[in-house]
């Protein structure tokens, strides 16, 4: 109770604005926010569904995320949320450990816990990111070379069919390697969803 009413206070002292365009309101508003149906498509081995297309309004608002905004995160977990089947498993695409100490927290773990709170989905962790490098900024080629840079720390998912995560996909490269270190460790990775596909 004390929680939400600190939130209630925060939220009137610094209301949340939208990253997109900067409208007071919420993290995302519904001008920002892709209007279509979410796009599915074809990625390497996997079926990969986005909200929307990385530009505009869109983007600025997955680089208000990527900056550490919370109040975006809720509300692309809300539209992700129309896209999650009932029983799924998720598996987020974790950033690096230098990321994290700069946000204060993971993206895709912060966006995956809500979407579960939201729609009774599972959420596995423990894929961890080895390398200590990103993707972004690197060219193509870069991208594609770029294989082995996740592990998975925790029990064996034999048999359990899992969704990957991600805020934004390019070459599809980084969902590719978490899917082949998941599939290592025994689960069924098909499919994949996305805020945003560059």
């Amino acid at each position: 109770m004390l929680r939400v009413a600190l939130q209630h206070l925060i939220d009137f002292l610094f209301p949340p604005q939208c990253g997109g365009c900067g409208r007071i309101g919420t993290g995302a508003c519904e001008r920002c926010m892709p209007r279509d149906p979410a796009m599915t498509f074809a990625l390497g081995t996997l079926h990969v569904t986005a909200l929307g297309a990385y530009a505009g309004r869109l983007r600025r608002a997955v680089l208000a995320l990527k900056t550490g905004r919370r109040d975006v995160a809720k509300t692309f977990a809300q539209r992700l949320s129309e896209i999650v089947r009932a029983g799924e498993v998720l598996a987020p695409v974790p950033t690096t450990r230098a990321r994290r100490r700069e946000r204060g927290f993971d993206g895709c773990e912060l966006l995956a816990g809500i979407v579960a709170q939201r729609t009774g989905a599972a959420v596995v962790h423990g894929l961890v990111q080895t390398a200590g490098d990103r993707q972004r900024g690197r060219n193509r080629d870069a991208r594609l070379a770029a294989h082995g840079r996740f592990a998975r720390r925790g029990n064996r998912l034999d048999g359990v069919r899992v969704t990957l995560l991600d805020d934004v996909v390019t070459t599809g490269a980084t969902l590719e390697d978490c899917a082949a270190t998941l599939r290592g460790c025994g689960a069924i990775v098909e499919r994949a969803i996305v805020v945003a596909k560059a």
